[in-house]
């Protein structure tokens, strides 16, 4: 195929990869790609270069595929950076494309407009893959690299910098197969070990993670067969729908879960990467009979040991293990279901007045909603555990606990499932990180309620301080008057003061067919029972 200029070209190739929407900030570095995507596809303009790859993260999310960002040269590539570092963490796919000089400057160091030293190993440092497009005939095998790349495990962003003089150029992109990446498979005789150890285990436990997101039916399978319960780090959840009776949450490290980790006989873990936080920093303690399922070989035994270490896809490894499953002890089954009920009504109890806040949004929202959440006291106390989620694409997180992107990832999904409201839970701290995407908000319109939780600063380092410390540091921070703000960007506006205001106010917004912000006011609606400390250990203490 022939195309005048390298926008036309990736148009084509995002149309192969299924992707109708594009986030990025114009510059006459990538002004070919946003010209051609703006007049075929969608292009949003964000306001900040990391949030066009946090909406692109986030979008494929809400997708199950891939996103793609647009960003500009140098200091545009170099503001893409931490949100690249969030999608590696996450092994998340984004196709993130930047400009670049001019060819035959490359390297040259002369000061050329938006130039920058060694652009792609700063790309390589925070990224899966990262390439440069050398030639207007290697663009598109270039292109459909790197989105292989990103969607093969252990996954994450791939980086094309692209130079301007390139993207100019007329394309000449013959056809081409890239073969097929290899699927691991277990040996046989892992296998059947594994297998024996299934069917003689009477009271077994399945952890969840991210890799076990899409192997949804099979698991759900395993979990009649067996009666075991099921753990999942909060990258997992949803894999099976959370009203599930076997389906304890991301609750691992509270006691009455640790009792049952004692206990049980076996652990099966599928694509989890124990993460410090979803283990107590490794205080966490697992059985020894302890199988592990995951597609990236340097994950197995990485950070627990592995009686079995099965390297492979999960829904192959599992479908393969399923006809061996034998039941659980009935007393192990019923006492999953008891440990289940514990923990959720614990924190419940322990969120005091956020309860309500907790039960209307659920109540609200439909099975399909997206939840995107940022780093802030309500995410991590109760939005990552308590709110049931149902789907693992409705779960949008900063899985490497970065603040500042939850917007930007509402975005991104709200703009990838248009019919599905999506919530996304903030705090006054990390929404002024990126106050300009209110702009962005208030442009495109999306079916997207933003809950502000206002306390004044950073309530989880505040909540450490002032447990450890005789004074604070920089956790108390000048707050904006959100309804003159919500006005001035054009959004409607709604505030929670009070525990019985939450379902109406909750029950508009979420019904509403374009943006709301909702500022909840957590001076007036009271504190928690129990102050949110984030688990890391602060030595000495």
């Amino acid at each position: 195929m022939h195309y005048d200029n390298g926008g036309d070209l990736l148009v084509a190739v995002l149309r192969e990869l299924d992707i109708d929407t594009v986030f990025g900030i114009v510059s006459v570095h990538n002004l070919p790609l946003v010209e051609a995507v703006d007049r075929e596809l969608r292009f949003v303009p964000v306001r900040h270069e990391a949030t066009a790859v946090n909406a692109a993260d986030a979008y494929g999310r809400a997708r199950g595929g891939i996103g793609c960002a647009l960003t500009s040269t140098g200091t545009g590539a170099g503001n893409a950076a931490g949100s690249l570092i969030e999608a590696l963490s996450a092994g998340t796919a984004v196709l993130h494309v930047t400009g670049q000089v001019e060819h035959r400057y490359l390297g040259g160091g002369r000061g050329y407009i938006h130039e920058t030293k060694d652009q792609l190993g700063m790309l390589a440092a925070v990224s899966a893959h990262a390439a440069t497009v050398d030639s207007a005939a290697d663009a598109g095998r270039i292109l459909r690299r790197a989105a292989r790349a990103a969607r093969t495990a252990p996954g994450g962003p791939a980086s094309v910098e692209w130079p301007i003089d390139l993207q100019y150029a007329a394309q000449t992109d013959p056809p081409a197969e890239l073969p097929a990446p290899a699927v691991p498979t277990p040996a046989p005789d892992q296998l059947a070990a594994a297998a024996a150890l299934l069917s003689a285990a009477r009271r077994p436990l399945i952890w969840a993670g991210g890799g076990a997101t899409g192997a949804r039916t099979v698991l759900a399978d395993l979990l009649a067969a067996t009666g075991a319960g099921l753990l999942t780090s909060n990258s997992g959840r949803g894999a099976v729908p959370e009203d599930h009776p076997q389906v304890i949450g991301n609750f691992a490290t509270t006691p009455p879960a640790r009792a049952l980790l004692a206990d049980a006989d076996l652990l099966l873990t599928v694509g989890t990467h124990f993460r410090s936080n979803e283990t107590a920093d490794y205080g966490l303690e697992l059985p020894a009979a302890h199988l592990q399922i995951d597609l990236d070989a340097a994950a197995l035994g990485r950070v627990y040991p592995t009686r079995h270490p099965l390297h492979g896809d999960a829904t192959d490894v599992l479908a393969a293990l399923l006809p061996h499953a034998a039941p659980a002890e009935p007393a192990w089954t019923d006492r999953v279901g008891a440990v289940r009920d514990q923990v959720r009504a614990a924190l419940h109890d322990a969120i005091g007045p956020h309860a309500a806040l907790c039960d209307a949004l659920r109540a609200v929202l439909p099975r399909t909603a997206v939840v995107a959440r940022d780093v802030t006291i309500p995410s991590s106390s109760w939005g990552n555990r308590l709110l049931e989620l149902y789907d693992p694409r409705d779960n949008v997180f900063p899985r490497g606990g970065g603040i500042g992107q939850g917007l930007g990832m509402g975005i991104g999904a709200a703009l990838a499932r248009p019919r599905d409201p999506t919530v996304v839970i903030v705090g006054d701290g990390g929404l002024a990180v990126h106050l300009g995407e209110l702009l962005t908000l208030a442009q495109e319109r999306p079916r997207l309620t933003l809950l502000v939780f206002n306390d004044g600063g950073y309530g989880v380092l505040r909540n450490m301080q002032d447990a450890h410390r005789e004074r604070r540091s920089g956790v108390d921070l000048a707050t904006p008057d959100f309804a003159r703000l919500a006005a001035a960007c054009g959004l409607p506006y709604r505030r929670i003061a009070a525990e019985e205001h939450a379902a109406p106010v909750l029950a508009e917004a979420v019904g509403s067919a374009g943006p709301v912000l909702v500022e909840v006011d957590l001076a007036a609606l009271g504190p928690m029972k129990h102050p949110f400390t984030p688990p890391v250990k602060v030595p000495g203490q």
